[in-house]
């Protein structure tokens, strides 16, 4: 089932998203080996595999336990963003971990599986209503919708450049993008597109 995003376009300005394809049917979890008590927290996971950006939740470590995903399993509001440093370590930006007590053993990086976007594809289309007319697609027409697949970042990117969204006359719509891998294809995202004036000109 596509997960719900509403997006909101701004005339004559560049519309940009950046969607991670969770497999949300398999957890993988690193061990921790440390973490620094700083701000940004940065945690050391030997051979993490986290994508930059990938949203990822800490938990079961010992000392510095304020760090931990406070729900067991971890919900969505647990997860943070990570910035991959290395192979072997991320910063958690939007944790201040300074004054959390100091980290003395054990605990995981948990995150999603990332799905394999080797010869995936995706499509994205903008409708008046579910049946309706067509206002903006991927599939070709003017204006457009680009939508850009990167394996190695494991992200799909849909983006309306300034001169698309400035020629926008209508307001209100829904979308769904959809992504083809072989002969499946899967609901990705789905909600309400708004367009908003542009103040500045």
């Amino acid at each position: 089932m596509a997960k719900k995003q509403d997006l909101t376009l701004e005339k004559g300005k560049t519309f940009k998203f950046v969607l991670r394809w969770e497999d949300r049917e398999t957890n993988v979890y690193k061990a921790i080996t440390g973490i620094t008590a700083a701000a940004p927290a940065v945690v050391t996971a030997t051979g993490h595999g986290v994508p930059d950006g990938w949203d990822v939740a800490i938990v079961s470590v010992k000392g510095m336990t304020q760090i931990n995903a406070a729900n067991s399993p971890p919900k969505d509001k647990d997860y943070t963003p990570a910035t991959k440093l290395s192979d072997n370590t991320l910063e958690l930006n939007a944790v201040n971990a300074a004054g959390y007590s100091t980290y003395t053993s054990g605990g995981y990086v948990q995150y999603y599986k990332p799905h394999a976007l080797a010869g995936v594809t995706a499509r994205m289309m903008v409708k008046d209503k579910v049946g309706g007319t067509v206002l903006l697609t991927s599939e070709g027409l003017t204006p457009t919708i680009t939508v850009t697949v990167d394996d190695t970042a494991k992200s799909i990117t849909i983006t309306i450049s300034a001169t698309d969204t400035a020629a926008l006359t209508w307001k209100k719509g829904v979308y769904d993008l959809e992504g083809v891998d072989g002969s499946t294809v899967y609901s990705l995202l789905s909600g309400s597109v708004t367009v908003e004036p542009e103040v500045t000109t």
